[in-house]
């Protein structure tokens, strides 16, 4: 008899999180082919978005846009489904530790908002944040000492585990997203360095939310004009479309000529340009991981991130990084002024961390040690 093993992702539907489902699904249809013992089944909400061969799919939509009803799937209705499938793992990839009989229960916290210091005008473009930032660690919390291991993408959120669950070291498994672009099609070895024209382009290919502080960037630009500095643009993928904060965003800085407001770009036009861009700018101030920074990594030219703890792991043994106070414009300013002006006296090779196990950088030592406990 088969081992099945359950894979629950009903709340992604883009950005970041639907990147994990579709990696973990990835390898597990590769796996599956090599491993007849077990069988993969995968509750999300649209399997269009994350489709393996393989796999065998269950659809839940009625949680995309309502609390209740995924709450009602995660204690209840996931319930009555492990009595049914008899799971041999359940891993639930969105942060809640579900209601369910399973040998293994495994669950991925990637989400960091018990950790984020909200601001005021978080109430105003995106009040979930706030409520986020106030009840989440009591969403953690609930059966999470049930689970064999609880999942984390970085080294500082695995000590925050500790401190707020009493966790044991050893069950918390670091789990690095893998850097897939060190052996990119995109990669050429030829444009490693940054482009030696006049212009230099900036880039911040995010999502709009409003701890991604697209404005300190805007802010920055408006000080570089005041220093009559000119020879520079910068692109961001926000549109004024997306919510009420890029919206805002837009509206205050639209006469701004140097910024190109792109809107959303495409997964493989964000890497085509990493290979033109001089210089990525990463201020958000709230991330589990941060893709653009190690993915830009591979290129060894300059970036510009937040002095965040988050930043520091994701950056570690890269090259030409320099940090900066995400509250301060002029900071910024002052680091994007020594691109232009092609002086990277402050750009540093970052500090290269070393993480104690139970750790790994790919899907594949991840199961083997789940499965092999």
């Amino acid at each position: 008899m088969k081992k099945n093993i359950i894979i629950s992702a009903i709340n992604f539907t883009s950005g970041g999180g639907l990147t994990i489902v579709n990696e973990c699904l990835s390898y597990l249809s590769t796996f599956v082919k090599n491993n007849s013992d077990y069988k993969i089944i995968a509750i999300v909400y649209d399997k269009s978005l994350c489709y393996y061969a393989d796999i065998e799919y269950i659809e839940y939509k009625k949680a995309k846009n309502s609390w209740l009803f995924r709450l009602y799937a995660e204690y209840v209705y996931f319930y009555k489904l492990s009595k049914q499938l008899n799971p041999y793992l359940w891993l639930s990839l969105h942060d809640v530790s579900p209601n369910v009989r399973a040998e293994k229960r495994v669950v991925y916290c990637h989400n960091p908002f018990p950790f984020y210091n909200f601001q005021f005008k978080d109430l105003y473009f995106n009040y979930k944040v706030v409520i986020l930032t106030l009840f989440y660690k009591y969403i953690y919390k609930i059966n999470i000492k049930k689970n064999l291991f609880v999942v984390v993408q970085q080294n500082w959120m695995r000590n925050e585990f500790i401190k707020l669950f009493s966790l044991k070291k050893e069950k918390i498994i670091v789990a690095y997203p893998e850097n897939k672009f060190q052996h990119s099609e995109f990669i050429d070895t030829a444009i490693h360095n940054y482009n030696q024209e006049q212009i230099k382009t900036f880039f911040y290919p995010v999502l709009s939310r409003p701890f991604k502080n697209f404005e300190i960037i805007c802010e920055a630009s408006k000080i570089l004009k005041d220093r009559h500095v000119f020879k520079y643009k910068i692109l961001l993928t926000i549109d004024g479309s997306e919510e009420n904060y890029s919206k805002y965003i837009v509206n205050k800085y639209k006469n701004d000529d140097k910024i190109d407001f792109t809107g959303l770009i495409s997964f493989y036009e964000v890497q085509k340009l990493y290979k033109t861009i001089d210089c990525l700018l990463f201020p958000s101030k709230l991330e589990t991981w941060g893709l653009p920074v190690s993915e830009f990594a591979v290129y060894q030219k300059p970036m510009i991130i937040s002095d965040l703890q988050y930043a520091h792991e994701t950056a570690s043994g890269a090259e030409l990084v320099a940090f900066f106070n995400p509250n301060d414009p002029n900071e910024l300013a002052n680091l994007m002024e020594d691109v232009i002006n092609d002086n990277l006296e402050k750009f540093k090779t970052c500090k290269l961390l070393l993480i104690d196990p139970p750790f790994t950088k790919n899907w594949q030592n991840l199961f083997e040690i789940i499965l092999n406990s």
